[in-house]
This record gives C-alpha cells, structure tokens and sequence, in this order.
C-alpha cells in the first residue's frame, strides 16, 4: 500500500468530495446489507476514510466499527462523528492486516482495494475479511475499474478552482504495471491575508479486472460472489468505471 497516504489530502478530502451523495451511497450500502444471507448487525468498515459512510450507517442503527490506515484521515473522521452526535469506534489499522471481532458484513467503499498495489495484498485483505465473518457474512467493496484508470484517468490533467482551495490532479498511467500515479498539488487560503500554502503528494492505484477480483475472492474462501455496475444491480460493461462486489462466505 502506499506509504504516507493521506497525509496531506486528509485535512482538504470532505471539501474536494463536497459533491459526493453520502446519504444516497449509504443507503445504497443499506441496500445490499439487506440482502445478505444473515441478519446483519455488526458492520466494520474498513478504509473508511473521514467516516461519512460510517457514521451514516450507525444512524441507521448498525452497530459499526471502523479504520483507516492513515491517523490523518481517522482524526477527520473522529471530528466529524463528534460534529453529527455519533459515537462509534475508529482505529488505525492496515487494511491488509484486519485483526477484528467477527462481524456480520465487512464495507470498503471507494477504491480502497486499488490502493492495493499488489495481487497477495488483495489477497491478504480478502483473507482477513473473509476470517472476521460470520458464516454466510458479506463483504461488500467497490473499485474503480480498469477501464476507469486507463481510459478516464489515463493521462488526464484535471483541475478544481475554488475560493479557498485549487487542487491540480496530473496522472500517468503506467501499462506495463497497470497502475495510474497521481501527482495533488492543493494550494489552500490562509486566515490572514490572500496567501496561500501548498502542498504535494502523490498517490498510486492499481488496475484490476473483475475476473481478477472474483479470483482472489474464490481463493479465500468465498462460495459465492456478484458483481454489479455501481449504484444498479446490472451488469457491468467493458466501459464500466465503478464495480460493486457482494461476496458470502
């Protein structure tokens, strides 16, 4: 996994996903949990980033858990659970070594498994998750797919211009390893004057296929596994950019 990451993005992440539809993807959660073979309660989300799914899901009244491998994002995260007058346990974990009670569902919303870099860490975080259920538990996760990173990520230069925050976002995709680096500059407004302080860091996510995916899923240890386009119970195209996986032990 990537070292140091969101350590600078943390403090400007709520802000730059201010369009994001936390109640709608909440309830989309919602949704899926429903379906599961078992009743579920206990919900550990991990990858959890500043907690807007999270503590959205203990509101619904799940009992939920959740982590983060960046201490920068869980102080997000505790901050703003503090902000919505909700108590749930964060702690700082490496997703690829989940040491948890068992839990009825386990949750990695938004590209935490491209972050991922390699085959054995998807492995190991599938493996992990797959002995903190219970039988007939679900884990639910999203990625960006591989069509997304190639294709719309790509190459791109893309940019977002605001009063008190620009955020320059340069990729390069790299096709022998099937991975897209992304150069953040964030240039954010100070409280004194028109000054402004930047800040850099870079990410790496991996590309992988959904075929790839369902692989590793099997070789953990779970019986069955659906795959959906993002938000639908459809199928996904080639031009797919967001897979939903549902897997059950």
């Amino acid at each position: 996994m990537n070292g140091g990451i969101y350590e600078k993005l943390a403090e400007f992440y709520d802000e730059l996903m201010g369009d994001v539809d936390y109640d709608a993807w909440a309830e989309y959660i919602h949704g899926l949990l429903q379906k599961a073979e078992i009743p579920v309660k206990k919900v550990f989300e991990t990858a959890c980033g500043t907690g807007m799914l999270s503590i959205r899901l203990r509101k619904m009244g799940y009992d939920v858990a959740a982590s983060d491998i960046s201490g920068e994002m869980l102080a997000e995260a505790e901050e703003n659970a503090r902000r919505a007058g909700v108590k749930l346990p964060f702690a700082q974990m490496d997703m690829r070594r989940l040491q948890i009670p068992r839990q009825d569902a386990v949750v990695c919303a938004c590209d935490g498994v491209n972050y991922l870099l390699e085959r054995r860490e998807v492995l190991a975080f599938f493996s992990g998750a797959y002995a903190a259920l219970r039988e007939g538990g679900l884990l639910l996760f999203d990625v960006s797919s591989a069509y997304k990173l190639e294709h719309i990520l790509g190459n791109e230069l893309f940019y977002d211009d605001g009063d008190a925050l620009t955020c320059f976002w340069q990729n390069h995709w790299d096709a022998a390893k099937r991975r897209v680096s992304m150069e953040l500059t964030f240039f954010s407004r100070q409280e004194k004057g028109d000054l402004y302080a930047r800040s850099d860091e870079e990410q790496v996510q991996a590309a992988y296929t959904a075929e790839e995916l369902k692989e590793m899923l099997a070789k953990a240890g779970f019986s069955r596994v659906e795959v959906y386009a993002f938000g639908t119970g459809n199928q996904p195209s080639a031009e797919t950019e967001r897979l939903q996986f549902a897997a059950v032990k």
